[in-house]
């Protein structure tokens, strides 16, 4: 909104074409969402508190996970609102890229307050359905990968899938294209709110795998420096980098209030999200497989779970002491701080091997 008011008027004031610059408003979005965590996050656990929106804890689970039952949740609200607020000012609305991500953010948002809503009610850790979650995210998805087959983000390399650290290797998926959009979109929003598990380990992995995305939103939107690295270039997708920014913010602000011992948790109406808008970057700047990379501790973590489930299926045994595996570690008694900056310090690695593959190409 700001770019639209401030930029028209350069003509007038020169100085305001400072808004012209993505990384100016990439630096405002950053700053005004972490503000806005800041001022608002003490009457947001405030008011949680309040109308006694507490976190549902598994029986089953980490008996050092029981006093987390008084903890608040939902807190994703303020991540929520943070994120949008800030992308409205700072983005240029006119871009679609930020369109779908803020339609994203809303729909996923929704899902996940409506879930977090149902738990409460039932006082479970039960929400949604699994049928029904996986529906509204499947059809939203859907939506998208349409949208992206009949108007893609390049049409050259429209069903075709980069492959890291190779410089000119592709997979045309062709008509299979639209399914695996939603595999990724889908997966990765239940990825990472499968990992949302122990204070401050999913957003603070959020927060890596988002800064390195919006690196290479940037790059892939800048001509020149698309052509340097041999990515694919698309057009308008530097400006998804201001989105991401605003997350970056809202994340850090949110894990002040989130760091062990955590004062709110975000629930699943922050994780379907982040998680959600997390793929639909990838899929908009054609580095499908970089997230899966990028994006490993989530992957792992979803992977535990399905491979605990098919495994007890078969056998009626478990592969890990609990799943999703951060509780496996826990359970093999590694302190909660311990396990947390361990996958922290994983994701960092993961990003640095992302970025070492355009080196490699």
């Amino acid at each position: 909104m700001l770019y639209h008011i401030f930029y028209y008027l350069s003509d007038i004031f020169t100085p305001f074409n400072v808004f012209q610059y993505i990384t100016f408003r990439a630096g405002g979005a950053i700053l005004t969402s972490l503000l806005i965590c800041f001022i608002f996050g003490p009457y947001v656990i405030k008011e949680l508190i309040r109308f006694k929106i507490k976190q549902v804890v598994r029986i089953d689970g980490p008996s050092t996970h029981l006093i987390k039952s008084s903890t608040p949740t939902m807190g994703g609200v303020l991540i929520l609102l943070s994120v949008i607020v800030s992308t409205i000012l700072w983005s240029r609305l006119n871009n679609r890229f930020i369109i779908w991500l803020l339609i994203g953010t809303i729909w996923f948002g929704f899902i996940g307050f409506y879930d977090d809503y149902l738990k409460l009610k039932k006082q479970s850790s039960k929400g949604i359905s699994v049928k029904w979650k996986l529906f509204g995210q499947v059809f939203f998805a859907l939506i998208l990968a349409i949208y992206l087959n009949f108007f893609p983000s390049n049409l050259e390399f429209n069903t075709l899938i980069n492959v890291p650290f190779a410089k000119s290797f592709f997979v045309n998926l062709s008509f299979l294209y639209m399914l695996f959009v939603i595999v990724i979109i889908v997966g990765s929003s239940n990825a990472v709110n499968l990992t949302d598990g122990l204070d401050g380990l999913a957003i603070g992995n959020i927060i890596i795998v988002a800064l390195s995305l919006a690196l290479f939103a940037y790059f892939s939107g800048h001509f020149k420096i698309a052509n340097y690295l041999k990515i694919i270039n698309v057009s308008g997708s530097g400006e998804i980098s201001i989105f991401l920014f605003a997350v970056i913010g809202a994340g850090l602000g949110f894990l002040w209030y989130n760091s062990y011992p955590a004062e709110v948790f975000m629930g699943d109406t922050g994780s379907l999200f982040l998680g959600g808008v997390l793929g639909m970057t990838s899929v908009f700047i054609k580095q499908e497989l970089i997230l899966v990379l990028l994006g490993g501790v989530f992957v792992v973590e979803a992977l535990s779970v399905l491979m605990q489930i098919f495994y007890y299926k078969k056998t009626n045994k478990r592969i890990f002491k609990m799943a999703p595996i951060h509780h496996h570690f826990e359970m093999l008694g590694i302190s909660e701080i311990k396990v947390t900056i361990r996958f922290w310090i994983v994701g960092i690695i993961l990003a640095i091997l992302s970025f070492a593959s355009l080196k490699l190409r």
